[in-house]
């Protein structure tokens, strides 16, 4: 029996360029070529394009070429080359340096911009890409490399529709994919979001285990410990999410004057025991704050309000 992806009755599959090939670069190719998807790959540091070629992808030497499929970088009809980009890089201005590379190879063609930047500028970029004749979507991954090309891979996508709507099903071959809105900023606003809980999260716990060891108790004595609070997390979020968004805040459950307290206590026994404590210092700072407002009888969900104004 034949292969299905060599099948003459196999429907056509995009072809994509993937400019960037650092680790989430890689995993992006990998994914499209699992797919059967035809993907040219460049890197502006030589060297890297080594498994996305073992798995069938082709090298090019320039962004330009990368899109177009031709070594001079010649401009021409999307349909020629490939009609879908993805551009993954370090950050802002590295992307802004690509783009312009690819220059007028990129006119009639889909951008998805899978770099890690500020939602103000994903809105600049989309503005620039309409300027220059061709469409932008940002993209936020909020998922580690193993999980491309998986149902677990989570991709939010944002700006215009109709150009989702044209590369969904290739879009797709990178996992779970969600169009969230006409906003090109939109996703990397819920990007910045994701990533402030993660990694405010991630320092919360890393100080517990530094106070933890000043008191004589190991990382193996409280992990188990720990690992009871993720469990309390999912209607604490979901309460939480809505007293946000209906402004709303009880006290019914825990008061800011409770967590003017408990904050106090712990920053209290850290300092005590010399650790550095200014991110405690600052979260208590603006709980004080809040308190000092006439909110200490309200939920802690009011301070949503306070931060943001």
């Amino acid at each position: 029996m034949p292969n299905e992806r060599s099948s003459s009755t196999s429907p056509a599959r995009t072809a994509v360029a993937v400019l960037g090939l650092g680790p989430m670069g890689r995993a992006l190719a990998g994914a499209l070529l699992a797919a059967g998807h035809p993907v040219t790959v460049w890197n502006r540091t030589p060297g890297r394009d080594a498994e996305p070629l073992a798995l069938g992808a082709r090298s090019a030497a320039s962004p330009a070429e990368a899109v177009t499929g031709s070594t001079e970088g010649a401009t021409g009809p999307a349909e020629a080359g490939a009609p879908l980009v993805l551009l993954c890089v370090r950050d802002q201005s590295a992307a802004r340096a690509v783009l312009e590379a690819a220059g007028a190879a990129l006119r009639g063609r889909t951008v998805v911009n899978a770099t890690s930047i500020a939602p103000g500028d994903a809105r600049a970029n989309a503005a620039d890409a309409e300027a220059r004749g061709y469409r932008l979507l940002n993209a936020a991954v909020l998922t580690p490399t193993p999980t491309i090309g998986h149902p677990e891979g989570t991709v939010l996508l944002s700006g215009d529709a109709e150009a989702f709507a044209a590369h969904e099903a290739t879009l797709r071959a990178l996992g779970t994919v969600r169009h969230v809105g006409a906003d090109p900023g939109r996703a990397a606003a819920f990007d910045a979001a994701l990533l402030d809980l993660f990694w405010t999260t991630v320092h919360g716990f890393l100080h517990a285990l530094a106070l933890a060891r000043a008191e004589g108790i190991s990382g193996a004595e409280l992990a188990p410990y720990a690992q009871g609070l993720p469990r309390l997390l999912p209607p604490l979020i979901d309460r939480l999410a809505q007293r946000a968004d209906d402004r709303r805040h009880p006290g019914d459950h825990s008061s800011l004057a409770s967590a003017e307290a408990g904050l106090a206590h712990v920053a209290h026994t850290a300092r005590a025991r010399g650790l550095d404590t200014s991110v405690l210092d600052a979260a208590l700072a603006v709980t004080r704050r809040a308190v000092g407002a006439g909110h200490g009888s309200d939920g802690v969900s009011a301070l949503v309000d306070l931060l943001a104004g």
